[in-house]
């Protein structure tokens, strides 16, 4: 087993971090759930847009139900503790997710590409079947290569100490704590973080470069700010996500840095889904009047 040590067990701060980290962990759940709700029974939100928006907030409620109800449990039992197979099941699954969502991230920037760029051809383009096929191929495309990361992590030979420098199982701080050379564990896990972070993220920035430049044709000024406006939700969580992902994977993992490493990870598996709902009621008209017409009817 592994003693997770993200947070002292021992002090007097455990319910006050069991509350704050409840309270989000309810924020995360009612904040994506109400996004998938409306996006499903509102009949004006059933667009592409709509459509991946809520398999991101179905992603981010997964994502966050990785790790949070395990800290929550530690609060309470004052026991990092987390076993072997817990472990390796909590890193497949972080991974896998995280990944999934920076692919459904990449095919929401080709979506408002398309609907700006060409937007005679939007609806033959961006049809039901493609919008599928992109959703379940961000799924089916990470599954083998995390269960061959995570086999290829949890078959190392792991030191006396088990203690991991924390909040959950994730893959550089278990290299950590291994007792052998870790070299090509290194080279796979930047093969990783740039097969389903930095290329996704450079077909993202490709689709707003290409955004940007249809922006400044626009006769309109009108016209200009209704295109940024579908397009600025997704660039703030595009940033929130990525900035802390590829810092995190791409430091060097060492004691001395730990600190920082491991709170800049709490920040896109438990801030970044908790806000995520915030950015698109406050500053989408459409999905705040869906959530309107839907709490009038209740």
């Amino acid at each position: 087993e592994f003693l997770l040590l993200g947070f002292s067990y021992n002090d007097n701060l455990q319910d006050l971090r069991f509350t704050i980290f409840l309270l989000i962990y309810f924020m995360i759940l009612i904040g994506n759930s109400l996004i998938v709700l409306i996006t499903v029974v509102d009949p004006s939100l059933h667009s592409p847009m709509y459509f991946f928006l809520r398999n991101l907030s179905f992603l981010e409620i997964c994502y966050t139900s990785v790790t949070l109800p395990k800290m929550l449990v530690a609060f309470l039992t004052e026991d990092g503790r987390i076993s072997f197979l817990g472990c390796a099941a909590q890193l497949y699954f972080l991974v896998s997710v995280g990944s999934t969502e920076s692919l459904l991230l990449t095919a929401m920037a080709y979506d408002r590409y398309v609907a700006i760029c060409d937007p005679l051809h939007y609806p033959r383009i961006m049809n039901g079947g493609l919008c599928v096929r992109l959703v379940v191929g961000s799924w089916v495309a990470v599954a083998p290569v995390q269960v061959g990361q995570t086999y290829q992590v949890f078959t190392l030979t792991f030191c006396a100490s088990h203690n991991l420098h924390h909040f959950f199982c994730d893959i550089p701080p278990l290299l950590q704590l291994v007792c052998a050379d870790t070299f090509w564990n290194q080279v796979t896990l930047h093969t990783v973080v740039m097969l389903f972070a930095v290329f996704p993220f450079a077909l993202i920035v490709f689709s707003y470069t290409q955004i940007v430049r249809a922006m400044l044709k626009m006769p309109s000024a009108l016209g200009r700010r209704k295109a940024f406006a579908t397009c600025s939700s997704h660039l703030v969580v595009v940033t929130l996500f990525y900035s802390s992902v590829t810092v995190v994977y791409f430091k060097q993992w060492s004691r001395d840095s730990a600190d920082t490493d491991r709170y800049l990870a709490l920040f896109y598996t438990v801030v970044t889904p908790m806000v995520n709902p915030v950015i698109y009621s406050l500053r989408n008209r459409e999905v705040r009047i869906a959530l309107q017409r839907l709490l009038c009817r209740k």
